[in-house]
Order: C-alpha cells, then structure tokens, then sequence
C-alpha cells in the first residue's frame, strides 16, 4: 500500500466550526497527537491523500483520486491542481496500470482525478461506487452527475455495489453511511495484517480519539458516529491500522493514545 499526497491547504471553515462540539481538552488533546493538522494562526490543515493498493496477482487498486486538476470540482476551495500524477508516476504506477479506482465517496475533494474533462483518467479501471452514493448524487452535489457519473456510464467503467463487495484477495469495501449516504472504506486483509482505508470515516484527530465527535458536514451525524465507531473498535480488535485521507501521517493505530498521555 502506497500513500500519494495530492495537496496539502486550509479549510475553509474554522475548525470549531467544523467541530462545534469539541471541547479545549479534546483539541489540547488532538493538537498533542497531530500538531502537523494545526497552521500557527490556528487553522486546520487538511492532507489530501488517496492510497494505492498493488495486489499480488497484478491488480492496482487506488482508493480515492484526490482534488484534481486546476479545472476540478474542487478548485473552489481546494489547492489544485493537485501531484498525484507525479506521485503515481515516481512510484512506477501509470494511470493505465490501475484496475480499480474505489471512490469512497463523490465530495469533490476524493474525486479530482476521476475523470477529466469529459475523459476517464483511469482508462482500464472499473470505478466503484455505493449505490447508495449513486442514488444521493443530487442531494450531495448534482453537478456531479453530469461531470463525474455521466462520463463513466457512458464508458462501461462505472461499477455500483451495495454493502460490503469483494475487490480481490483480502480486498473489500465497506459501507460505512452517516457523512454521506453511501460512504464506503476499503478493508484490506492478508490473513495477518489489516488495513482500513478510511476516506472521511474520520477527518481529523479529534474524531479519531474521540469516535463520538461529530463533523458539521456529516449528513447523519449518528449514523456517521456508529459507522465510526465500528469500524475503528473492529480493527483495533484484531490490532489493525487505518490509512487516513486527511491526517498529516497517512497510517495511525485504529485507537491511539494521545501524545501527552503517552510521554510523547
């Protein structure tokens, strides 16, 4: 598994507002484990990350394509364009070499380099998507329709799943529903050990010590804290770790303690 960085920028909120119920303690504690997620001034400091997954029988999977190009959907807020060409090609993956792109969810900051212009960016892969996610495009973004699902509709390369789907040998998705309807992880297990891709289970360390922290962008708030808290109990139950699109380390233990109760 290989992290590519896409870009790094501000949010365009302030963070309390992001993460109105976050208390002093909760972000002391956050600042002590992620200090890299906070600007001087105070500001939240997101990475925009997707992960490669090659598989032993050949098959590249990327999880999530990032903020894109200039002309993204999110070069209204987000520092495009982004590297993950660049990145893909320093580590010898061409944009053909991918099989499969899952797209954890369509806020356009995931979904960058899906399809550009009017092209699939990925011309060999078939493109994940929840069906659920498909069915609540209009609701979350309806641009997307035509900019993202339409190009990929009409090349045969869009693929909709329901709950839980094999992507290879010790490769699924998860349906993990609450910050859109069809939010899914990506479960990688090679029978001794496991990787969640989070996409934005999670997007900052005040969710990841604290699961019952909501984000102001979650569409169900309680649905995103049980899938949460789910999903990080079952892969710390098994010591797993998580592969995170924001945080500023990519892999993080699936229940870490904060740097100031840990000495650090």
């Amino acid at each position: 598994m290989t992290a590519f960085e896409d870009g790094a920028g501000t949010f365009f909120r302030p963070r309390d507002q992001a993460f109105p119920e976050a208390t002093e303690e909760a972000w002391r504690r956050a600042d002590a484990y992620d200090p890299g997620a906070r600007t001087a001034d105070g500001q939240w400091l997101l990475r925009f990350r997707c992960f490669a997954i090659q598989l032993d029988n050949g098959d590249t999977v990327l999880v999530d394509t990032g903020i894109g190009p200039v002309d993204a959907p999110a070069a209204a807020w987000a520092p495009v364009p982004g590297h993950l060409p660049d990145e893909m090609a320093a580590a010898g993956i061409a944009a053909g070499d991918v099989s499969t792109v899952v797209i954890s969810h369509v806020h356009t900051d995931h979904i960058g380099w899906a399809v550009v212009g009017e092209t699939p960016y990925f011309p060999n892969a078939r493109y994940v998507l929840q069906r659920a996610e498909y069915d609540a495009v209009e609701a979350i973004n309806p641009a997307l329709r035509d900019r993202l699902l339409a190009p990929l509709e009409h090349s045969g390369q869009l693929h909709l799943v329901t709950g839980t789907s094999a992507l290879g040998r010790g490769l699924s998705t998860v349906h993990t529903p609450g910050h859109t309807p069809g939010h899914q992880c990506v479960l990688l297990d090679d029978g001794g050990d496991v990787v969640a891709v989070t996409g934005d289970l999670l997007v900052h360390a005040v969710q990841l010590l604290d699961p019952s922290t909501p984000y102001a962008l979650e569409v169900d708030p309680a649905q995103a804290r049980e899938s949460r808290v789910h999903l990080l109990d079952s892969i710390a139950a098994v010591g797993g770790i998580i592969a995170t699109a924001h945080l500023t380390e990519p892999f993080s233990p699936a229940r870490p303690m904060p740097a100031s109760e840990a000495g650090g």
